[in-house]
């Protein structure tokens, strides 16, 4: 039995023949009477404001429904559609306070929540506590710029970088440059390990974290400097990690590239999985996916160009093959056309090119201001040529070819050192045997 006290509750009186059904019921149209209460003894604490379960939606300014109504924001039963929560947070079968409806209505005769049609579901807030509904709100703020201080006036500026005198310049710092401790040039251990191919800096500053390096019989320390005499021994524990690591070529098909995913295109390290392992590989060595942590190309092969690729773990592989003292050939197999007076030559282009520019090929070109070492380049046939670099600058011989006139059309790598592509199949690899060297 409720302890609450009985109430009388008023409604507008609906014109008669007003057989409109009521939108929170969504049955069928009630008569004037229906849902009403008889009055009851101990008189109306409320009267005029609050209304029995049944009532149907209070018209607002201009007569437009409720919230609870048709056209309101969350149609005939609220935001849980039928059978769903009511609007106002009255419980089911409870009074219902319409005076949040009041404090919506907009002094204009609209309404706050009122959407036009067609207004975007998307990008959307809704205030339950005072019934606001904002559109089109950002999901983050837009930062506000820090704007610095102006100088007085008469202070001295300080020049930019640019427009610093000899005074202002500062010597370029490069990482593990020479130093001198007692007259004798030393250099960082990382650097000094990575001269003597032990392994890379990355790897070498790996070990000395680990304690795995000593210097003249003394555990290293991260950052010392050693000199060329002093002897660095490595413990067996960091060159058994080393033999883990693996060597991998792939056959680059078209479509693919070299480092990490960009334009919408993959990485070729996606290519090495056990579905593309070349069955011819008389390498001994078992997949595993520990394989493909820390594997990175060795050199670049951009979108377009297909042949071998060379991904690994091994930093001293690394270095041999694109560090700044890297002297390993690399050859590869290019089809051109050539843009003559005449025309595009597709067919018998070394009938149509000039000697003089073959040999401009070879040696006295230049890209991004520096000169470009020797290259070997020769006819393959009458429309490909044969390049042999020792370096590998991004694009480097499409670059070559259009100072010259010419337009690649096809290229390949087809050897890194004494490592050739051979019979390795487009889209497949195997693993860099052991008795195989760069």
């Amino acid at each position: 039995m409720s302890d609450s006290k009985p109430r009388l509750t008023l409604r507008a009186p609906r014109p008669e023949g007003d057989k409109a059904a009521s939108p929170r019921s969504g049955g069928a149209a009630r008569p004037p009477s229906a849902g009403r209460r008889g009055p009851a003894p101990g008189g109306n604490r409320d009267a005029g404001d609050r209304r029995g379960p049944g009532a149907g939606p209070r018209s607002g300014p201009g007569g437009r429904p409720g919230p609870g109504g048709p056209g309101g924001p969350f149609g005939s039963r609220g935001p849980g559609g039928p059978g769903g929560p009511r609007t106002g947070g009255a419980p089911r079968g409870g009074p219902r306070d319409d005076r949040r409806d009041d404090r919506r209505d907009d002094p204009r005769g609209g309404r706050r929540d009122d959407r036009q049609d067609g207004a975007p579901q998307d990008d959307q807030r809704f205030s339950t506590r005072t019934g606001i509904r904002t559109y089109n709100v950002p999901s983050e703020r837009t930062p506000i710029p820090v704007k610095r201080p102006l100088p007085a006036p008469g202070a001295e500026r300080r020049p930019d970088r640019g427009e610093r005198g000899e005074r202002g310049e500062r010597p370029a710092r490069t990482e593990g440059a020479p130093r001198t401790e007692g007259g004798i040039e030393t250099v960082r251990l990382n650097k000094r390990m990575a001269e003597l191919r032990l392994c890379s800096r990355r790897e070498a500053d790996d070990w000395v974290e680990k304690g795995w390096v000593r210097v003249n019989g003394e555990v290293a320390e991260m950052g010392q400097q050693v000199k060329h005499s002093d002897r660095i021994e490595i413990a067996p524990e960091a060159l058994g990690q080393q033999e883990q690591q693996v060597t991998i070529l792939l056959h680059k098909p078209m479509g693919y590239v070299s480092g990490q995913a960009e334009d919408g295109h993959e990485p070729a390290v996606v290519l090495v999985q056990v579905a593309n392992h070349w069955h011819g590989d008389t390498a001994n060595i078992r997949f595993n996916h520990s394989q493909l942590r820390g594997l990175a190309p060795a050199g670049r092969l951009d979108i377009d160009s297909v042949g071998l690729l060379v991904l690994t773990q091994d930093g001293r592989v690394a270095r041999q093959l694109i560090g700044e003292d890297s002297d390993t050939e690399k050859e590869y197999l290019v089809r051109v056309t050539y843009a003559a007076v005449t025309g595009d030559v597709a067919l018998n282009v070394q009938a149509a090119f000039p000697p003089e520019k073959l040999e401009l090929l070879r040696h006295g070109l230049s890209l991004d201001g520096e000169p470009l070492r020797p290259a070997q380049v020769d006819w393959q046939n009458p429309e490909q040529l044969r390049f042999v670099l020792k370096e590998g600058k991004k694009r480097q011989i499409r670059r070559m070819c259009e100072q010259v006139g010419l337009k690649v059309v096809g290229l390949k790598r087809i050897r890194i050192g004494r490592v050739v592509l051979g019979q390795l199949p487009v889209g497949q690899w195997r693993y860099l045997t052991p008795g195989e060297q760069f």
